[in-house]
């Protein structure tokens, strides 16, 4: 059947921010609890933005190198029942934590990833971002998209992420063919800090470039 492409919004600090990329028609909103990132928010205040979201928009809770503890207490007040796993997370623990949440295993295309590797995560989703020596994704870098074209194979669900923006989204999604594609410094003025009309633009441009993909939708 038939499922429009999803547009996830990364690196959401503030409620009006959150609101535009509702009314938009972003379908997943990410924040950030990793305290080292730029873009990080405090869970509490998360949880004002989050409580006010529509039923239909998926709110995301990003995490780097937490342990399951930290990852369900933060989530808890935030009231995230969405959560991103970013580092050194075992497949363990991710199909563990996979029996309390929707899980997105995040993945870069670091000169030691193959495409298979994705295999090991069937509980979850997994996002394809690009890679750097530093930083946890919102680097403006594009990922491997001919690796994320062949992981498709061994995911339910692949979000596609790594420097997108509203001019290069279209090819993306063409080279790719993902369920879904995140964007977050490809639209923003400053880190955490969203341009609003860039964000229009781009999702006008995921939109425009395919409308519909084959790959069937992620359970719930």
């Amino acid at each position: 059947m038939a499922t429009t492409i999803q547009i996830k919004i990364c690196g959401v600090t503030n409620a009006n921010d959150a609101r535009a990329c509702v009314e938009l028609g972003a379908d997943m909103i990410g924040f950030n609890f990793y305290p080292a990132s730029p873009r990080y928010i405090e869970p509490t205040i998360a949880r004002g933005i989050v409580d006010a979201l529509p039923a239909r928009t998926c709110a995301v809770g990003v995490f780097v190198d937490a342990d399951p503890p930290e990852i369900r207490k933060i989530a808890k007040t935030a009231g995230v029942r969405c959560v991103q796993l970013h580092g050194h997370a075992t497949p363990e623990l991710c199909n563990e934590l996979a029996r309390e949440f929707r899980v997105i295993r995040a993945l870069s295309t670091d000169p030691r990833f193959e495409p298979e590797h994705t295999a090991a995560f069937p509980e979850c989703d997994v996002l394809i971002d690009a890679y750097h020596p530093e930083f946890r994704g919102g680097t403006g870098q594009t990922c491997d998209w001919s690796a994320a074209r062949v992981a498709m194979r061994y995911t339910r669900f692949l979000i596609l992420s790594g420097g997108l923006d509203a001019q290069n989204v279209d090819r993306a999604i063409a080279a790719v063919t993902p369920h879904a594609v995140d964007v977050c410094s490809g639209i923003e003025s400053a880190p955490g800090v969203k341009d609003h009309r860039a964000l229009e633009q781009f999702i006008s441009a995921v939109r425009a470039a395919s409308p519909t993909t084959n790959a069937s939708s992620f359970k719930s």
